[in-house]
Order: C-alpha cells, then sequence, then structure tokens
C-alpha cells in the first residue's frame, strides 16, 4: 500500500528555515521531519512512498539522493507528471521513493490529484510532510477497509495552548486549567483514500474544503479517532518542543531501535 506524503508548501510559519530549505527538511533531532514520517510508516512495513514535491522540490530529491547507506532503494524521478519514472539503485533502508513533481503553488488536492498516475493501488495513505504521531496505522487501515467508504480522515484533540478559566456571574474563576485538551475534534492529517476520490479532486482544488465538505455531504467521509500522541510542526515553537521531546527520550513517534 503507496503512502502519499504532501511535500509542496512554502511553511510561512517556519521562515526561520523555510527561505533556504522546504519545510519537510526542517530537523528534529539532526534528521529532517519527512525522514521522521517515512520511517514511521515503514516501521508499520509501509515502504512505498510518493513524495508530492512543490517548493524547493529539489531540495528533498538532493537529500535523498545525497542519503549515504542505502542499500536495494529504489529512487523514482517523475520530473513531470507524464514523465515516466527514472529507477536508480542507492544503498540503505528499504523504500521505494517517487519524487513527482506537483506544481510550485498547487493546493493540497490538487497536489494528490497531480500524483494518480504513479499510484497502483486502489486504497493508498495521504499525509502532510509536519505531523508526527504514535498512531497505529495498521488499525487506520483496517478500520478504512472495514467501513466501505471513499475516506478516512484522522482526528486528534491536541492541548490548548492557553490556560482555560471558568468565571461566574460576579467575575470569580470557579477553575482553572492549565493547557486542556480541545473538547471537539480536529484534522491530524493521516488519510485513508480509495481511487473514487478523484472524482471529488480538481487540478488545484484545496483539500480540506470542497472535496472533504463533499466527502462528508455525501456519507463517505469517516473519522478514525486517535487519542495517544500527536503533533505538528507548524510553528518555530513546534520545532523546539519536538527537537525537546527528541532529546529527552520522550518522542513517542520513534519506534524504531536505531537513531
Amino acid at each position: 500500500m503507496q503512502t502519499v506524503i504532501l511535500c509542496g508548501g512554502r511553511g510561512m510559519r517556519l521562515r526561520e528555515y523555510t527561505e533556504a530549505i522546504p519545510k519537510v527538511l526542517v530537523e528534529v533531532g539532526g534528521r529532517p521531519i519527512l525522514w521522521h514520517i517515512i520511517k514511521y510508516y515503514a516501521h508499520f512495513n509501509y515502504t512505498d512512498f510518493v513524495l508530492a514535491l512543490g517548493y524547493l522540490g529539489d531540495r528533498i530529491k538532493e537529500y535523498f539522493l545525497d542519503y549515504h547507506g542505502w542499500k536495494g532503494r529504489d529512487l523514482r524521478l517523475c520530473l513531470g507528471s507524464t514523465h515516466p519514472p527514472e529507477l536508480i539503485g542507492a544503498d540503505g533502508e528499504d523504500w521505494t521513493i517517487t519524487f513527482a513533481g506537483t506544481g510550485l503553488d498547487t493546493n493540497t488536492g490538487g497536489r494528490i490529484k497531480r500524483v494518480r498516475l504513479y499510484l497502483r493501488d486502489d486504497v493508498f495513505f495521504v499525509t502532510y510532510g509536519d505531523g508526527v504521531s504514535d498512531i497505529d496505522l495498521r488499525q487506520l487501515e483496517e478500520f478504512h477497509r472495514s467501513h466501505g467508504r471513499i475516506a478516512t480522515v484522522t482526528v486528534v484533540r491536541p492541548r490548548l495552548t492557553f490556560g482555560v478559566l471558568d468565571v461566574d456571574g460576579e467575575q470569580q474563576v470557579t477553575r482553572f486549567n492549565e493547557k486542556p485538551r480541545l473538547d471537539g475534534w480536529i484534522n491530524g492529517g493521516f488519510f485513508v483514500f480509495d481511487s473514487r476520490v478523484f472524482d471529488y479532486l480538481e487540478d488545484d482544488s484545496v483539500l480540506e474544503r470542497e472535496p472533504l465538505e463533499r466527502l462528508a455531504a455525501d456519507r463517505q467521509l469517516m473519522a478514525y479517532q486517535h487519542r495517544g500522541f500527536w503533533a505538528c510542526m507548524d510553528t518555530y515553537k513546534d520545532n523546539l518542543d519536538l527537537n525537546a521531546a527528541w532529546s529527552c527520550g520522550e518522542a513517542p513517534w520513534r519506534t524504531w531501535g536505531d537513531a
């Protein structure tokens, strides 16, 4: 089963780094966050990746081509939507990576639509290139296959970044809760789609708007509720927090033994 990773964004809230490198190459524990995501999927034996490239996509190719110690891996360089893959042997983990150029400023739904050429199976994963979690990907796949709908989105309840106070009619604080979990659920990424999703995607659609809204209206979108660890590297502070967790040995997404 293939995994599409959305790697095309500019990462405007991480401009401390992303003036020079794409967001997915910003490091956590000395490795790009993209490497962490790939390692996590590979832990569950999902080792076939399609990287939907955009902003500074060449830097992502360069990283993997320069990555040392690979064994028996194919790197597929897809220079355009109609260009046949070029297979390159390399040393290292047993991964297959397809680099798919999906446009400099294409939106998320459009990027998925543009990698259709490189998808072989009817069911596939899609994830953002900036999120880590301890989600059980095998259970996620099983959940998706069990309900028969077109799409599954993982939903999470992150902690708020501020303390929440209950205040009565006399302005008395009756309760203080430092950074509680959100009451509702948000989109945590880690999608599973089947090929019918392409009927909902346009060449430059925003996945999180009309496509998911239409899928929900058609009762074709199911939620996989994940109550464990989840984090998104959206800001400089997020990057500092993830690096601190890694340094302290408190990185729940690290399911592999090597560094």
